[in-house]
């Protein structure tokens, strides 16, 4: 396996800053996705399987007669380490797969895009992000669900907020106004009885400074994802709590995040679309059944980020939860009604219809 950028040469300090910018988090876990990338060469090789005792995948299959694929994919996300520690453990090549891991800094069109054209084969990323641009038609199907609890609304100690309900007329620090966390907590909070458009205040800021603008009392909740909501919380001293996350309620076995095949590739080669599938869930489970393991390798890779702290992350998700089958396709059919009801999609799309056509089921013989 191989790590690489499509915009910047790996192993250089331009290539490690250029990452870190676009993941945008200026702590330790801001140089994530550089050293991913290659800023740190990996210690290992293709033919050189790095297993853990507790994870030691079955025989691999020989590197002569692995299929080569692309993923595309956000290696500072911890939820998505487990997709990096499957490789080092051995769990790709068991399915018969040499993959090559590509970070995009770029846009979700963007990346789908070059799914959809072969410049990647697959791309692993959270539904709330990719729901919308597949909307547009991208010939990108959605084969599993990887697992959920990314994302957390943190709201002040001090402001006098005890349920949703409460953040009538508040405003709420988010670093993109099309992200993920504002989509579902929008959602949650039509849910509650408020207009997410009208009873609260979305207010941008630079993800670092989230905490400071509750701190400055120039918000009262921050909705945001792992792995700086987990980070703010740890180190807000009381000042923050968290109010709700993607677990809360009916959301708690329910998938924020999903694994994207190029359609062609499934038409074309079932087999190693199937696999991959496989791979990727049984990466997941690893990650729940061997936490500790995964977030050695994620720390490994993450100097100044703790063994710790990764495996607080990983527990508080639920990694456990991959579906593939026709449950996949209801989740996504419920977060298409969702988001109708939040006005992020156009009122005319058939939830129903909408999850058919993104929705692959490739592991059903």
């Amino acid at each position: 396996m191989t790590f690489s950028s499509l915009s910047q040469r790996p192993g250089t300090r331009r290539a490690l800053l250029a990452s870190a910018g676009a993941i945008g988090f200026g702590s330790a876990l801001g140089v994530l996705g550089g050293r991913l990338l290659g800023a740190t060469p990996p210690a290992w090789a293709a033919d050189e399987l790095c297993l853990h005792p507790t994870l030691a995948a079955a025989d691999a299959v020989p590197s002569s007669q692995r299929k080569k694929l692309t993923i595309a994919w956000s290696p500072a996300a911890t939820c998505i380490s487990p997709i990096g520690a499957a490789y080092t453990q051995g769990i790709f090549a068991k399915h018969g797969l040499d993959v090559e891991f590509v970070s995009f800094g770029n846009s979700t069109d963007q990346l789908l895009e070059a799914i959809a054209t072969g410049k990647a084969d697959a791309g692993v990323g959270m539904a709330l992000r990719w729901l919308k641009a597949l909307e547009q038609g991208f010939d990108v199907k959605v084969t599993a669900g990887t697992h959920g609890g990314c994302m957390a609304l943190l709201a002040s100690s001090e402001a006098g907020i005890k349920t949703l309900a409460d953040l009538k007329g508040k405003t709420i620090a988010v670093a993109d106004m099309a992200s993920p966390a504002k989509n579902f907590f929008s959602i949650m909070l039509a849910k509650n009885g408020l207009d997410p458009l009208s009873d609260v205040e979305w207010r941008q800021y630079p993800a670092d400074l989230l905490p400071i603008a509750i701190e400055k009392r120039e918000a009262h909740a921050l909705a945001e994802g792992d792995p700086r909501t987990y980070i703010f919380l740890k180190n807000s001293n009381g000042k923050l709590f968290q109010l709700a996350s993607n677990l809360s309620g009916e959301y708690a076995n329910r998938a924020c995040c999903i694994l994207g095949i190029r359609g062609t590739l499934i038409r074309e080669d079932r087999e190693t679309a199937a696999a991959l599938t496989k791979a990727v869930v049984e990466a997941h489970q690893a990650a729940f059944d061997h936490p500790q393991a995964v977030a050695e390798y994620f720390a490994s890779q993450t100097p100044g980020v703790s063994v710790e702290d990764i495996v607080g992350m990983l527990k508080g998700q639920t990694h456990h939860h991959h579906p593939t089958d026709v449950s996949l396709r209801d989740e996504i059919a419920r977060y298409a009604e969702e988001l109708k009801l939040v006005q992020v999609f156009k009122p005319s799309t058939d939830p129903q219809k909408f999850a058919d056509s993104v929705y692959a089921d490739v592991l059903t013989v």
